[in-house]
């Protein structure tokens, strides 16, 4: 995953990476909103889930120390990360405020 991951973050849209794991109810719940928004802002940005524990590597360089952990990159660099569930409106906020 590790050069796929690094392949997509240097693209040429933003990514909003989803760290999650399988067990943890709120990165459940988190995931209708992600796709409410990947409707919303289809074409501009692009939205993925990574697993934490089948990719601890990549858990570990980006320092997700809990899971849901969102991370917005651009140009392959984190603009901006938090822990925690968001909304869909929150995250057009983020969106606005860092792109």
């Amino acid at each position: 995953m590790k050069g796929n991951f690094n392949k997509i973050i240097n693209g040429d849209k933003p990514v909003l990476v989803d760290f999650h794991a399988t067990w943890c109810g709120p990165c459940k719940a988190q995931t209708p909103i992600l796709k409410e928004l990947a409707k919303e802002v289809s074409g501009k940005l692009r939205i993925i889930k990574i697993d934490v524990d089948k990719n601890q590597a990549l858990a570990n360089q980006y320092q997700v120390m809990g899971v849901p952990t969102l991370a917005l990159f651009q140009d392959g660099q984190v603009v901006w990360k938090e822990s925690g569930m968001k909304t869909k409106q929150q995250l057009l906020n983020i969106l606005n405020e860092n792109l």
